[in-house]
């Protein structure tokens, strides 16, 4: 068995086209959705992905603007860069882009930031709203998990999901999301973690298996239910080198399964900018 690739690009430009009249309408009506980034520090990888979304800003008419603190920054400068966004007009969205430097507190920053610009979705006001199927911006990679699965017609109500890793950013909201009651979610879904030692034996009868840990090539040809779809979310990074949690060996077993790069990846840009569009759309009450 070679199992069907789910690239995120096909996900992506269709996520773009349903966001293009809708920018077109904030554009002509003088609100073009305007997004913020703050980079702290030289990181390669996160300086590579901020470049990409400014330029993404670009190519569709946006607006963007650029906070790049030093390696040394502290965190009251952290501080001052998302007050400096959250008191900007023209600012509908904005994030701090992670990693940062170990001295720096990113929880905190997050809490210092308007929830209602909160593009990646993480605020723990936003992560309440989800709890309780409140509309605000859904973190961005979960959400961007969902539209691969519904992209591709994978059905997801009434399935076995088991997601491995329990993190803030993509675990939990992600069994989150996909429990609720949805056509594209809907989900019996169970979160186990590297600290469960039988952790295998939940996702060998996983339906929809994602694994969300950060841990490289944690998830083995062994640990995969056969015919099952392997979704890869968890990535780790040695210099400009990305690890994921997956190793393409799966591919053997499962019937569908994530490329090694490019599948979540894009997702998660094109919910960011969803997010973007729709604090664009609620601050002019569109």
């Amino acid at each position: 068995m070679s199992a069907s690739l789910l690239p995120g690009a096909p996900v992506s430009d269709a996520v773009f086209e349903s966001l293009k009249p809708r920018i077109d309408k904030l554009i002509a009506a003088g609100h073009p959705p305007g997004l913020a980034t703050v980079l702290v520090g030289s990181d390669g990888a996160s300086a590579g992905y901020v470049r990409m979304k400014h330029a993404k800003c670009a190519e569709l008419g946006l607006e963007s603007f650029h906070a790049e603190l030093p390696e040394d920054a502290t965190q009251a400068d952290l501080l001052a860069a998302v007050h400096e966004f959250n008191d900007d007009g023209r600012v509908d969205a904005m994030l701090v882009q992670h990693p940062i430097p170990g001295h720096l507190d990113y929880e905190a920053a997050l809490d210092e930031m308007d929830p209602d610009k909160d593009a990646d979705g993480l605020h723990p006001v936003n992560l309440g709203r989800l709890a309780l199927s409140v509309p605000a911006p859904v973190p961005a990679t979960p959400a961007g998990i969902e539209a691969l699965l519904a992209h591709y017609d994978i059905p997801v109500s009434g399935r076995n999901v088991v997601i491995l890793g329990r993190g803030f950013t993509l675990g939990r909201p992600l069994s989150m999301l996909l429990s609720q009651k949805r056509p594209t979610a809907n989900a019996a879904v169970t979160v186990v973690h590297t600290g469960v030692p039988d952790w295998p034996e939940y996702s060998r009868r996983a339906d929809i298996f994602i694994a969300a840990a950060g841990v490289p090539g944690i998830v083995k040809p062994e640990h995969v239910n056969p015919g099952s779809v392997v979704i890869g979310g968890g990535v780790r990074y040695e210099g400009r080198t990305l690890l994921p949690d997956v190793d393409e060996s799966c591919a053997e077993v499962a019937g569908w399964i994530t490329p090694r790069v490019g599948g979540v990846g894009p997702t998660t840009i094109a919910m960011l900018f969803r997010n973007l569009v729709e604090a664009a759309e609620r601050r002019i009450g569109s």
